[in-house]
Parts: C-alpha cells; sequence; structure tokens
C-alpha cells in the first residue's frame, strides 16, 4: 500500500494541533490502520522471494512431527531440518473457504463475514488487502497455482484475480473431474469413493490435480529463472494442493508404503458421553461416497465399522506421502536452480482433520484435531543457521518416498535398501525431526504480517476495533520474534509471546441437522468460540444473529473444558463440573476479551 502518511505528517506539524502529529506517528508505527516502517534486518540488502505452500485437510502429524504413526514424508521433514517447527499453530476456522479468507487477509472469521462459501469479503465485509495482493503492490510477480484461494463465490470467482495476482491463477484441468465416477471396483465399474487408490494413467487426461500443479510450478520457477538480470523481480508463488482432502484419488502405489496390518485406529474412536450435541455433525460430506453409502451408517450418531476406519486412515497417509512427493519435486528444483537461498518457504495446512477421534471422520469441528495445523518456516540465512553451507542442488534433494521412506540420503540402512522395495516395517527410519521446534502459540493469520516483515516490506499495523473500513491492517501478529528467539535466544529466559489462540465454527442448531458441516449464513444461529491455553481447551455455544452478525454471550447453549495435562485427546468435558465453575469462569472472561488480548507486546517480557 501507499506510504501516504509522512506527507500527511508534514502538514500535520504545519497545521494541526502536537496531539494530531501524535496521533500519526502512532499510525506510522504501527497502531490502528497503517503499518510498521520498512525494515530490512531479514533481507540482507535483497528482496527475498516467497514459496507459500498450503495443504488442505493436512494433520500435524506429518513425519518431522511425530505422531501416532510414522507419515512418510522425507520431503516435508528435510525442509523442517533447516527451517522453524511450529508445534502449537491453528487455524481459525476449520473449514476451507473460511480459513484461507482469513489467514489471506489477516483477518479473522467475524471480520471477513465468511463463515461458508457464499459470499466475497470485497463485497460483503471490506476492501481488504491480501497477503499477494500487497506483495503484488510491492514489486513483486505474484502467482497462484492449484488451490490457494477457495475457488467460487468466496473468491469472486477468480481467486481474487487481478487484485491478488499478477497473471490468472492456475487450476489444473483434471480438476474438474473430481467428482467423476473414477474408482475402480466390481464388475468392471467406476464408482465416486472416499478411499480411491487408482492408476494414474486411467484417469481423464493420464493425471491428477496435484501432480499438475507440480508440473506448473517446475515449469515457471525455470521460465523465472531464465530471465535477464534486467527483467527479474522477485516473486510471490502460492502453491495449494488438494490432497489429502478427500476423496482419496491417489496413485496406488502409495497405499503400499501402509500395509493395513500397521495401522491402527484413532486411541479415543468412541462419542465423549459429556460432548454437547452442538459440537458434533454427523459427516454429511463423507456419506455422499459410494463406498460410506454402502455402509449404511446410522443418522446422525454414526459408528464408522472399525474395518473401514483402518481403510480411510490407510488411505489418509498415503494421501499424504503421495503430495510429499510432489512437494520434494518443487523443492529439489528450487534448490536447483539456485534459489533456495533467497527465498523465504512456508508450508502447512488450512486446518486440521479427524481421522476417527471422538467417532469423527470430517473437520467441521473446534478442537484440536481439527483446529491444530503443521506450519514450518524456513528462512535462508535464519533458520538454517548452524547448518554446513551446501552448493545449489545439494540442500534440498528430492527424495522418493516410494523408495526410500523417511530415510536420510547417504546412511548405511540408506545404502542397504537402494536395490530393493522399501519396507515401512523393516526400513523406517525416525526423521530428524528439524533443526528448531517452537512452543509458542501462532495462529495463521499471523502470516500475513510475519511474511512482511521477513520479506522488508510494509507490516500492516493491528486493526482498529472497527475494522471494516481500514484496508490494510492485521488481526494477527508478526511472529519474526518467535524466530529469532528460537533461533538465537534473542530475548532470554524471560521471552513472552501470545498466550491463547482462537478459533470459531458456526451451527444451525442444538441438534445435529444434515447442514450442521457447512450451514449457509442464513442458517447460522449459534456461533461456537474456542480457546487453547497452555493448560486448557475452553469452548462457548452462544447465540448469532446471521443479519447483524451480532453474538450474545448470555444465550449460552453448551460449555466445554477439557483438561490437557491429564486429557489431551479432549475426550472428557468437564465444563459441568462443580469443581470447575471457577475456572470456567475466568476462560470464559478471557474468551470473551478475545484476541486483542492477548497480542504480545515488545520487548516481550
Amino acid at each position: 500500500m501507499k506510504l501516504y502518511g509522512f506527507k500527511v505528517c508534514f502538514l500535520a506539524m504545519a497545521f494541526l494541533s502536537i496531539s494530531v502529529v501524535i496521533y500519526y506517528l502512532l499510525v506510522l508505527s504501527g497502531n490502528s490502520e497503517g503499518g510498521k516502517p520498512l525494515s530490512h534486518s531479514h533481507t540482507h540488502g535483497k528482496p527475498k522471494n516467497v514459496l507459500f505452500v498450503v495443504y488442505d485437510d493436512l494433520r500435524p502429524t506429518v513425519g518431522c512431527y511425530g505422531g501416532e504413526y510414522p507419515y512418510i514424508t522425507p520431503n516435508i521433514d528435510q525442509l523442517a531440518k533447516y527451517s522453524v517447527r511450529f508445534d502449537r499453530a491453528y487455524a481459525q476456522q476449520a473449514v476451507c473457504g473460511p480459513s484461507r479468507i482469513s489467514f489471506l487477509t489477516g483477518r479473522r472469521p467475524d471480520t471477513t463475514k465468511l463463515y461458508d462459501f457464499g459470499s466475497y469479503w470485497r463485497e460483503f465485509a471490506g476492501n481488504f488487502t491480501t497477503i499477494p495482493q500487497h506483495f503484488k503492490e510491492n514489486g513483486y510477480l505474484t502467482v497462484s497455482m492449484g488451490k490457494v484461494m477457495h475457488p467460487g463465490p468466496a473468491s469472486n470467482n477468480t481467486d481474487d484475480y487481478p487484485y491478488s495476482w499478477s497473471q490468472p491463477p492456475y487450476h489444473p484441468s483434471s480438476q474438474k473431474y473430481h467428482w467423476t465416477p473414477s474408482c475402480p471396483g466390481p464388475g468392471g465399474n467406476h464408482y465416486r469413493n472416499l478411499n480411491c487408490p487408482l492408476d494414474v494413467k486411467s484417469q481423464p487426461g493420464g493425471t491428477l490435480p496435484d501432480i499438475q500443479s507440480t508440473e506448473y510450478a517446475i515449469e515457471l520457477l525455470t521460465n523465472i529463472s531464465k530471465q535477464s538480470a534486467n527483467e527479474k523481480q522477485p516473486f510471490f508463488l502460492g502453491l495449494g494442493y488438494h490432497k489429502p482432502h478427500i476423496s482419496y484419488k491417489y496413485p496406488q502405489e502409495f497405499q503400499d508404503l501402509y500395509p493395513l496390518s500397521s495401522i491402527k485406529l484413532a486411541p479415543n474412536p468412541t462419542l465423549p458421553p459429556k460432548m454437547p450435541h452442538v459440537a458434533w455433525e454427523a459427516m454429511m460430506m463423507l456419506r455422499k461416497r459410494d463406498d460410506v453409502k454402502a455402509l449404511n451408517l446410522s443418522y446422525p450418531w454414526a459408528h464408522v465399522p472399525e474395518d473401514f476406519q483402518l481403510k480411510i486412515r490407510q488411505s489418509y497417509y498415503a494421501s499424504t506421502t503421495y503430495v510429499d512427493s510432489e512437494f520434494g519435486k518443487v523443492l529439489s528444483h528450487l534448490d536447483n536452480l539456485g534459489l533456495a537461498n533467497d527465498t523465504v518457504i512456508v508450508v502447512f495446512g488450512d486446518h486440521g482433520w479427524s481421522l476417527g477421534e471422538h467417532q469423527e471422520f470430517e473437520k467441521y469441528q473446534n478442537f484440536e484435531t481439527t483446529t491444530r495445523v503443521p506450519l514450518i518456516v524456513y528462512v535462508p540465512g535464519m533458520t538454517d543457521k548452524g547448518q554446513k553451507p551446501k552448493p545449489a542442488g545439494e540442500k534440498f534433494p528430492f527424495i522418493n518416498p516410494l523408495k526410500y521412506g523417511p530415510k536420510r540420503p547417504g546412511t548405511q540402512k540408506d545404502k542397504e535398501v537402494k536395490s530393493r522395495k522399501y519396507d515401512p516395517q523393516k526400513d523406517y527410519v525416525e526423521p530428524q525431526k528439524t533443526g528448531y521446534a517452537s512452543q509458542h502459540f501462532v495462529e495463521l493469520v499471523d502470516l500475513f504480517p510475519t511474511l512482511s516483515e521477513l520479506a522488508g516490506i510494509n507490516v500492516p499495523g493491528t486493526c482498529p476495533v472497527n475494522p471494516f473500513k481500514v484496508d490494510f491492517c492485521t488481526e494477527g501478529s508478526s511472529f519474526v520474534p518467535v524466530i529469532e528467539h528460537v533461533v538465537t535466544g534473542k530475548y532470554g529466559r524471560e521471552f513472552r509471546w501470545k498466550n491463547a489462540s482462537f478459533s470459531q465454527y458456526p451451527r444451525p442448531s442444538d441438534e445435529p441437522r444434515p447442514n450442521s458441516d457447512l450451514p449457509d449464513l442464513s442458517d447460522i444461529t449459534i456461533m461456537g468460540y474456542t480457546m487453547r491455553t497452555e493448560k486448557y481447551r475452553y469452548t462457548e455455544w452462544v447465540g448469532f444473529d446471521p443479519v447483524t452478525f451480532k453474538v450474545d454471550w448470555f444465550e449460552v447453549h453448551a460449555r466445554e473444558l477439557y483438561i490437557h495435562s491429564s486429557d489431551p485427546n479432549e475426550d472428557n468435558n468437564v465444563a459441568g463440573d462443580v469443581e470447575y465453575q471457577d475456572l470456567c469462569q475466568q476462560l470464559s472472561e478471557k474468551l470473551k476479551l478475545g484476541w486483542r488480548s492477548t497480542l504480545p507486546k515488545p520487548p516481550y517480557k
């Protein structure tokens, strides 16, 4: 955005009172609608490129995170060795459209007014600047590939082009077949199945969407590298992978990495007895798939048969490894072109996903499994400190998970299995988790100010209480201080950051209905606000007016309180227990104060 404030300040000094001068200085320093002054401390005199990679429905249990099963994601793990892995990163709403518009604008759903897929924020809420728009206005080439924005009305049916992107966004041609019956089944017929390992060559065009996005990204990077010095401009490339979103259409060879005999059920696969009904949704998206229809699940309290649960988990794992392989091809190509040392890379999921926890297999909830996401941030010259410098092409070599699994190239065990097929039972090696890891709370709404600061462009300041007429501001916080602290210990032992994260989800009623997962705005009567702190998850389901967007905190439909020290899986809701009433009251007040009450302030102590 234009730095108009300096001119205003000169006029103010000449004609206005000293109080007005102070006000504009505050605006320029990052308060209200202004932004922080340009900072070049992270750019080393040269603008950094940005590779912005978002996965659909990705849980934070990829290899470098560990978890209940060793996902085979060697390429993400390889990036993590040179990055900061954020272990407490959270989405603001656990569904694609609202989450993506939230983190791309740096605003929370109550500001974008998008809780479903039906409206375009520029027309419905405010003309809010997006991350790519801000980079574009600062001289960057901005390109979208795959699913970055949610397609359809939520992005004006254009992915917000031309505001956000330098050229029309690229959507894989094969994506139009996503609902075509293409899963092989009995009698040579094809079905719309949930679990769909397949022969890629048998698909329309002989390809899949994420394969096409990878190919486009590689071609684009090649063309960028061929530009002359006079032609080159820094780039912001948004790369959105569709998987592991359902349906699980993936190359069948990835299924072999996860034998059913090695898959386990979720640790808490039953419906919690004290979970309020408003917190549940009846998995309507799953029920549309042919193989799920064949199960004749009861409504709404379905219990998926255990053998089918294992197949769902198997396909989710295989889909995740498949897109890790695709990402690895882009990462290695970036490195081969000599761009890895000039490019900030952020890899994350737009929200989580349930894989049988609480008897659920979808995302439309307020639990840890659906709000928490993986987030890995690589900043050359910062997060790779202490690592031995490597020439182009050797920092991020492509690791084919079909051959090596999560193995580190060059180890003795790696050499032993090169000549035969990878066996996940015999050959699995616990991946090196990361160069750095952070336990501090961060939120996806923080990405806008963080990437701006890392690139050395104007950082949006905190939005005012009434943010709708302010185009350039954020409801997040740059977590560059967290990166600096984790890497260098810059702020000492007294470092303090956010002490909570905030998410929300709408419902049409107290009891499950067919539209409980994705209610239209006009049907929303209840909003569930949830807060995750160091020790607790606290949620209130309260009255909501879809016309005025007013929240009635006195109309409480249900409360949830989970004690993470004794209940990390959030199975035992103690909000109704007498001994926790005082705690519930304290947490309720903190929830109502909201995200502003947790904003970190320098010197972060």
